[in-house]
């Protein structure tokens, strides 16, 4: 099977303490089993489906993005929701417009800034998509399977932390909301930056420095957005 694959082989070693929950164990098995008898390639490869776990463990984590499934364009996801693999050219147009948000935001030049926001990640941001796996060419494959499941159990876990700064953006990720407690999280919501709802009104919503204030104020270092 080209798919033959175990994810909780793959979890991150700095996450396994949640392997102790029975709900996430079970949701990893159908999705594993779920992918193999689809016998589809699928994106991200194997290797990178927690990549944004990988690069963020949980003690490090001060801001979540929430995305919504991966690029399904062959090559181009690498595990980092939004992120693209460093190469891919034309950069995505949703983190087209997300890198124009920022330089509205910062006055910054972003024109020639990598498509790979793993410097986001190392600084700990967390990239994380409500679906981490789909089949190559077709959007949203696996919003039946019950990755669900898994991203809530890693959203309430970092939930626990109280000087956290969650953007949600679009209506899956408005979802999860209820996840966070705003009384001690900041919750910056706004549109998708899809070109189909960025104009009504991601850009121009100032997510990015006022997630730098609000670290700032809590004694926490500011995110480089503009960091390649």
């Amino acid at each position: 099977m080209r798919n033959g694959i175990n994810l909780q082989d793959l979890w991150p070693k700095e996450w396994t303490f949640l392997l102790s929950e029975s709900a996430l164990v079970d949701a990893l098995k159908t999705i594993s089993h779920s992918i193999e008898k689809e016998n589809q390639k699928i994106t991200p490869e194997p290797s990178k489906i927690f990549a944004a776990l990988e690069a963020c463990p949980p003690e490090k984590v001060k801001v979540v993005i929430l995305g919504q499934d991966p690029y399904p364009t062959e090559g181009h996801a690498n595990g980092l929701a939004f992120s693209a693999n460093r190469l891919v050219r034309p950069i995505p147009k949703s983190l087209k417009n997300i890198f124009s948000e920022i330089e509205r935001d910062f006055k910054e030049n972003l024109a020639l800034r990598s498509p790979d926001l793993s410097a986001w990640a190392k600084q700990g941001v967390l990239l994380l998509n409500t679906q981490l796996t789909t089949i190559v060419g077709q959007a949203d494959a696996h919003k039946d399977l019950p990755w669900s499941t898994v991203v809530d159990i890693i959203l309430k876990t970092i939930a626990k932390n109280e000087t956290l700064c969650v953007m949600l953006w679009g209506k899956k990720a408005s979802a999860k909301k209820d996840l966070f407690k705003p009384e001690k999280h900041l919750l910056l919501e706004a549109p998708h930056p899809s070109p189909l709802s960025a104009y009504r009104g991601f850009i121009g919503c100032g997510h990015f420095s006022k997630c730098n204030a609000y670290l700032k104020k809590k004694n926490l270092s500011p995110i480089s957005w503009v960091e390649d």
